[in-house]
Order: C-alpha cells, then structure tokens, then sequence
C-alpha cells in the first residue's frame, strides 16, 4: 500500500534515545487520510509522539467500509525500498500484482508479505466483483542495513498458526507469540498478531520484556492494562512487560505488533526508506524515469503512480518520538 500524501514529510527515524526503559501506557490517535481514489485509513504511525514500535514504521487502518456502490481500494503501481510491507485483511479481497509478476488475492487471515529490498513496486485493487465490506491494515517493517538492498520478494501465506485460551483467539502474522511461529521471513526480533477477543475475555498475553509494544483497537473495544481501547486507537505499551492484561468489553480484534527496539537511523520518505536525503531523492528520480531498479507492475489497467516533489529543505533528524 502507498502513502499517498503529495506533500509527505521527511522523517528521520530510528535509534535507542527515544525508548522507554520501562511500561507505560500511551494512547495514539490516528491521523485521517485519502488512499487512492476513495479508501479512507487511520494513520496510526508514525504519528505525533511516536515514530516506530520496533521495526514497524508505518501503520494504516482502514475500514469497515461498505463498498457495495464503489470501486473500493484502487491504488495504482508505485514504488517501494528498504521495507516490508504486511498487508493483513479482515473482511474484503485485494488483487495485489507486483514487478515480479506476482498475482494474487489476498482474502481475510491470509498473509501478504511483500519485501522491497533494493526496489520494487506494486498495485492494490479491490476486484471487479468484490464483498460488501472492506476492513484491513497496512503495515511497512522497516529493514535493517545488512538486508535493505536485498532482492526483492512475494510472499502469500494462506494459512497462519496461532492458539486459543480464555476466550482469545490468537493468529501470528509474523514472529512468535505463545509458542506459535509465523511462516513470513522477518529480518528483525519482532511480533505481530491478530488478537480476537469474546465478550467478557479476561487474558493475561505473555510478551517479551526486551521487546516494546504497541495494541491496536481494529474493531470493538478492549481494555488493557485496564485503559480503555477504542476502535481506531492505538495503545504504545513500551518495553519491560512480560504480560498484558487484555479484558473484551465486547467482541474486538486487537492487533499486536513489537519487536526489539530499531537501533538504525533511518530516513522515511513517501514510499521510500533509506539511510539519507541523497537516496531518498535518487529512489524518487529513478523511479519518475520508469528506472529498471523497480520493473513494471504487468496487469493493471492505468498509469503509475509519479514520486512528488522532494521537501524544499534539507531532512532533519527527530528521533523515534517527536
């Protein structure tokens, strides 16, 4: 999925200085923005006060939308580095095709695990025929220096391992979570997990006190740690917890992602991640001159989606929080 902001700020993510040394409990409120043509997402991250939660850089949630009288999710071919994206759906279809020559529909509790590497680029429509509702995330790893040129891949996973216990239905996306190991390659110590949880749950999760935290409210509310979660909202739990306290006020789906702190700096611009001004600024110029670094997405009926114009100042480091 694109960020689709013609105006995106530059952001210099990254390093130790900014994460707690202990639990605590912040409440992040998205920001509302257009995807596409007419898809609207909750920017959860980075956000005001919070720029990663490990590895994770880059967090939308979208939906439930009913889409019956629409095109639904229609986000032409652009471009990719440095990142993974996790594209995790709860209700709906997306038709993903990428300069591999990937083709695939992506339907709810299946992975998308797409890793730009060095480049790639990418389209995301729901089809012609699709379901009344779409509701998913979107999500961007950022990938550390040994691995961010890497070649460039297409994962999809049908079918995911996860557990249950007191009333928790748990799916792992990527990483480890209660014995249960996703199949999607991560190049990080990170989690992600889908959490369902009944009406009236009361569950203590087991988590790692090197890693930080983070919850998100995809449907339903939740209380954690005994602060309320409402839908849309995003909890940041910090590091030191070996458990949290999840309660189901009503039927919710939380979605847990974590991973050890990022150590690495990192520069995160449009779609792209790097470790500089100068290389964000080549990746849009080799991109807008349909450079051969990220293909040509085969399929999709319509034109790319151009880099906009660079910021007119120089980036400026902020650190992993503002």
């Amino acid at each position: 999925m694109s960020n689709l902001d013609r105006r995106p700020p530059a952001r210099e993510l990254g390093g130790l200085a900014s994460t707690p040394a202990g639990p605590v409990l912040d409440l992040l409120r998205g920001k509302e923005v257009l995807l596409g043509e007419s898809t609207r997402v909750r920017r959860l991250l980075p956000t005001l006060g919070r720029r990663l939660v490990g590895a994770w850089a880059f967090v939308d949630h979208y939906g439930p939308d009913d889409i019956t009288s629409s095109a639904g999710m229609q986000v032409p071919p652009h471009p990719h580095t440095g990142l993974q994206t996790v594209s995790w759906l709860l209700e709906g279809e997306v038709h993903h095709r990428d300069s591999l020559g990937s083709d695939a529909r992506i339907r709810p509790g299946e992975l998308a695990l797409m890793t730009a590497g060095r480049g790639i680029a990418h389209s995301e429509q729901s089809p012609a025929e699709h379901p009344r509702w779409l509701h998913g995330a979107q999500l961007w790893v950022a990938l550390p220096g040994a691995h961010r040129d890497a070649a460039p891949d297409f994962a999809h996973h049908r079918r995911l391992p996860g557990f249950a216990s007191d009333g928790l239905t748990a799916t792992v996306l990527m990483g480890t979570l209660g014995g249960a190991t996703s199949p999607g390659t991560a190049y990080t110590p990170l989690v992600g997990a889908d959490l369902d949880l009944a009406a009236g749950a009361d569950v203590e999760l087991p988590l790692e006190p090197d890693f930080e935290y983070a919850l998100l409210a995809s449907s339903g509310s939740a209380g954690v740690e005994g602060t309320p979660l409402e839908r849309g909202e995003m909890l940041y739990l910090g590091t030191g917890r070996r458990s949290v306290r999840l309660r189901g006020a009503e039927p919710s789906r939380l979605l847990l992602l974590g991973g050890e702190p990022f150590e690495e700096r990192i520069v995160m611009w449009w779609n792209f991640v790097g470790r500089s001004g100068e290389e964000i600024a080549e990746y849009a110029e080799r991109w807008n001159a349909e450079d051969a670094r990220f293909g040509a997405v085969i399929g999709y009926d319509g034109d790319r989606l151009p880099a906009p114009a660079l910021p007119p100042v120089p980036l400026r480091a902020r650190g992993r929080e503002r």
